[in-house]
This record gives C-alpha cells, structure tokens and sequence, in this order.
C-alpha cells in the first residue's frame, strides 16, 4: 500500500481537505465545466492537472489564474483525446510530472450538431471519437496504473442530452449514452480486477467509476445566446434555471473522494430535475 494512502485511512480528514495528497487529470480542464472542476478539486486539497486541444493561450491563462486563486500550481497536457495515441501520452505526463493518479474526470467533448439526414460520415465519427472512445481510452491507461495502487476515481461527465435525446445532436446523444454503459462495464471490472489482486479491501476506498449527467449549465456558450433563447431553455427546467458550472463540479468532488467508495456504476443527475 503506498504509505500516502494508509495516511489518508487513519487521519480524519477536514472539510476542505477531502483530497489531500491526490493527484486529478480533468481532460477539457481550462475552460467551462472541466475548469470549475479543477478548482473545485483543487480546493479540497488535490494537486490538479488540466487538458486541452488546441488554444494554447488559454490554457496558459488558466494555469495563471489557478496558481492566483490557489496558490499552487496546475499542469496542463496539450492532445486530443479523439486520438488514442494522445491519450495514452497525456496519462504518461501527468504520471511523469506527478508520480500517481488518483482521479481522472473525462470532461472533453464536442459537438457538431446537424438533423441525421444532413450529418455526415465525418460529424458522426468524430464527435463519438471524442466524447466516447476518448474516454474509454483515458480510462484504460489510468485503469492499470489505479488498480496496481490500489486507489482510484474515475468520473464521466456525460449529458442529459445522453438521456433525453435531441433534434440535430444523435452523434452527441449517442456518444454520451454510450459513457453510461461504459461507465458501468468498466466499474464491474475495476472491482473484479482489484478482488483477483487481492486489493479489494484496501481501507474501503477501492476503484470506482461514475458518470455526472449535466442539464443546460451558465458556460460561456450558453452566456452568449440571446436572452429569449435562454428563457425557452429555462422554460424546460423545472427548477426553472440554468445550472452553473460549481453545482456539477461539486458532484464530481464529492465522487471523487475516498469517503465515496461504495458508490460505483452510478450516473448522477445535475440537471435541474430535467430527466425526472
């Protein structure tokens, strides 16, 4: 057992400091939801590492005001979780800069929304290459490294768009639907991999795998729509707003502790009472 986590197990640990000691890579970290995460990880104690794609600026940006608000520093790791190549190299840094990883949140997506008789071969596939396979192989890579530890939380932030369905997005409603099934396959095998090592009793913690359904959260994209487009969106919600990017973020901190442990295989509605 790595003597940080037998730490962890004796000394209660503090409002704020639930993940003291833990080391998260949020893919799609610098911006939006994925940035709230970080510092929402980053404020119980975690030691934070962001992804991005492509706007180097940004990403910088955020890793300076991260280190303002926080007073630690944040990694950034540039690729594309579309490309499995860049996943598997983007767990290898944060490995390399971190020495461990304990939470991985799958944030990164996209969309490219057009009705299914007008989308093409290239809308479909990238946007299931990015949402989907991105995370399925983000987790493998982490997976192997959690498992010989011992310790681990893996998070999928998913869509109630994946629950409901919507006109012009069945390439984003299916790539998030499919994280559910993810989600659950690869919470039975954390378990059953970590009870054929002998490590399903350590401390209770264990590895665990879940999925956070967001509704119409206040990102900037959503910022920049007309008022009367928000109010018809507000107008489906029956708590009659739009989430902001803390209320997700502070799920997923709550997933990601070592409290958690028997919570695996579950998806997790911040939507608003939309999928009720």
């Amino acid at each position: 057992m790595n003597p940080l986590d037998a730490e962890q197990q004796d000394v209660p640990v503090a409002g704020g400091e639930k993940l003291r000691g833990r080391v998260a890579f949020v893919t799609g970290g610098t911006r939006g939801i994925g940035a709230a995460i970080c510092h929402s990880l980053g404020r119980q104690g975690a030691t934070v590492a962001a992804g991005y794609h492509r706007n180097e600026e940004q990403a910088q940006r955020f890793a300076g005001d991260y280190e303002q608000q926080s007073g630690a520093p944040a990694s950034i790791h540039q690729g594309n979780v579309g490309s499995a190549d860049d996943c598997r190299r983007t767990i290898a840094e944060v490995l390399d800069t971190h020495g461990r990883l304990d939470i991985l949140v799958n944030n990164a997506g996209i969309t490219m929304d057009r009705l299914v008789a007008k989308m093409t071969d290239e809308d479909w596939n990238t946007v299931l290459a990015v949402n989907l396979s991105g995370a399925f192989f983000m987790s493998q890579a982490a997976l192997a490294h959690m498992v010989e530890r011992g310790t681990g939380r893996i998070v999928n932030v998913s869509s109630v768009i994946g629950e409901m369905g919507n006109v012009g997005q069945a390439n984003y409603a299916a790539s998030k639907s499919g994280l559910f099934g993810l989600t659950k396959t690869l919470a039975r095998e954390a378990a059953f991999m970590l009870a054929r090592a002998g490590k399903a009793d350590d401390g209770g913690i264990g590895v665990t795998v879940n999925t956070v359904t967001p509704g119409f959260i206040n990102t900037e994209m959503v910022s920049a729509m007309p008022e009367k487009a928000k109010a018809k969106i507000c107008g489906q919600v029956p708590v009659g707003r739009l989430g902001d990017p803390e209320e997700v973020a502070r799920v997923v901190h709550f997933l990601a502790a070592d409290a958690s442990g028997y919570i695996t295989g579950q998806v997790w509605g911040v939507n608003g009472g939309m999928d009720m």
